[in-house]
């Protein structure tokens, strides 16, 4: 099972790799620099998924959710579900 603690660290990898301050990120994803450091650091102990979402986006990545053992996303199953192909 992935933890908030696995998120933050999950974001905070992914600002780096897209070699990104946290100040560029915040600005580039429309949220204050310390709205970062604290997702990244969980100073409140949870997050804003709409801003996870844009800070994400706004480093060059996708949120996906995948069930463990899977490959699908829950989008890929819901997609196949609109289609009638479910299978």
């Amino acid at each position: 099972m992935t933890t908030l603690s696995d998120v933050s660290e999950m974001l905070k990898t992914a600002r780096r790799e897209a070699d990104l301050s946290q100040e560029e990120l915040a600005q580039r994803a429309g949220v204050a620099r310390s709205t970062v450091a604290r997702m990244e650091t969980l100073a409140k102990g949870d997050m804003s998924v709409s801003i996870l979402v844009r800070l994400l986006e706004a480093a060059g990545y996708d949120l996906k959710l995948v069930r463990p053992g899977h490959v699908r996303t829950v989008e890929d199953i819901l997609a196949e579900q609109r289609r009638g192909d479910a299978s």
